[in-house]
């Protein structure tokens, strides 16, 4: 035998197991992605009457979500991808019957921790697609599992308001957790993923070619990225309030959703244009998330404010789709539930991150403090990445090492 390494490749994961897992995905976040923006009108009812628990009870099941996704990504490896996944769905369909049924503040909160520690839902079903797909496959798998993210975080609040009228948002914790129940019974009809391949003998690195991506250096890009672009959430409708006097609940929310509508209708092509060169498309990212931001702290019109949000959404796009690339090529010969609850330890380490700096922010200087520190975070990691240091480890390559 050869010393090159004997593959025993994945099966490939069907188009509608991929579809499966992502749907499912959908359904499953909509009270998590949904719900935390009407907590100002859910806290009074638990006797919070100022609601000023809200800005802390929002990041709360994140927190606890970072902290935990580790463990269930070993886990999964150790006892198998499908059953954290179904634990994941059956665990965000407990906490949402807490909430809903909870009648005081510490319940209710107890609840957002256990949504935290019990979900998980993303890494677990990035850790299925990643014990099954491989490549190129797996990263436009990981690119459509961002688009169940993104048209949940357009549509999810929008079915939560026009509910609002018949059942209060806090109800609907229980009503909504009927959706990650209906997706553990969808996900229980899928086969458990085939072991990743085993390789026999150590393979000799191509000729040429450079150092690939550490993990470190994937891990600090996922959090980067995170914080350049979630900082701006909180305080945007504040901020479209402030340079737009009188503007109505729905433009200002339709504001809010360009971004990710324009990478529900871009991501799959920009997936094909930049498969080969992540390292290209992640710089242009940063760089168009730094000049989207920037522009926010100076639009005062509607037409400026739409294209600092479309050149936002092609940044965002751009940043998330590569990043996946870089995951899934990393994710070889790796086990793929510790790799991705790394990686989704780092996100939420992110966010959270950003939410205390827009609230210090805002606080301090306004809503457009949030934006303009967003732009800084994205151009200084921009620049570092066009660096000899950063662009040397983040080459591109076909493998990633141990």
């Amino acid at each position: 035998m050869s010393g090159a390494a004997l593959r025993i490749p994945r099966p490939a994961s069907g188009r509608g197991q991929v579809q499966a897992v992502a749907g499912c995905y959908f359904v499953a976040s909509f009270a998590a992605l949904g719900l935390p923006p009407y907590l100002t009108e859910i806290l009074p009812e638990l006797g919070d009457r100022q609601a000023r628990w809200a800005g802390v009870l929002y990041v709360v099941p994140t927190v606890f979500g970072a902290l935990f996704a580790p463990l269930w990504g070993r886990l999964a490896d150790r006892f198998g991808r499908k059953r954290l996944l179904l634990r994941a769905q059956l665990g965000l369909t407990l906490s949402f019957l807490l909430a809903g049924w909870a009648d005081s503040l510490v319940t209710f909160t107890l609840a957002l921790i256990l949504q935290g520690v019990l979900g998980g839902t993303f890494a677990a079903s990035n850790g299925y697609l990643g014990a099954a797909l491989e490549g190129p496959a797996l990263s436009r798998a990981l690119t459509l599992m961002q688009g169940s993210a993104r048209a949940a975080l357009v549509f999810a609040p929008v079915v939560v308001g026009s509910l609002s009228g018949w059942l209060s948002p806090h109800r609907q914790y229980a009503l909504l957790a009927v959706l990650p129940l209906t997706a553990a019974l969808l996900l229980a009809a899928l086969p458990e993923p085939t072991a990743a391949r085993a390789t026999v003998g150590k393979p000799e690195p191509a000729a040429g070619a450079g150092p690939p991506v550490s993990l470190k250096t994937l891990y600090s890009l996922e959090f980067a990225f995170v914080f350049s672009t979630v900082v701006s959430f909180p305080y945007l409708i504040a901020l479209v309030d402030e340079r737009l006097p009188g503007t109505s609940p729905l433009l200002s929310g339709i504001l809010f959703a360009l971004p990710h509508l324009v990478y529900l209708v871009t991501a799959l092509a920009v997936h094909t244009a930049f498969q080969d060169r992540p390292r290209t498309g992640i710089v242009l990212g940063f760089t168009c998330v730094a000049l989207g931001l920037a522009g926010h702290g100076l639009a005062g019109s509607l037409a400026a404010l739409v294209t600092v949000r479309l050149l936002l959404g092609v940044g965002l796009t751009l940043g998330l789709v590569c990043l996946q690339v870089l995951a899934a090529e990393c994710v070889k010969d790796r086990a793929p539930g510790g790799l991705f609850g790394s990686l989704e330890f780092f996100s939420k380490a992110g966010a959270v991150a950003a939410g205390l700096a827009a609230a210090a922010g805002s606080a301090r200087f306004g809503p457009a403090a949030p934006v303009l520190t967003g732009s800084a975070a994205a151009t200084a990691t921009a620049l570092a990445a066009l660096l000899p240091p950063l662009n040397h480890r983040i080459r591109w390559s076909r493998r990633c090492p141990h």
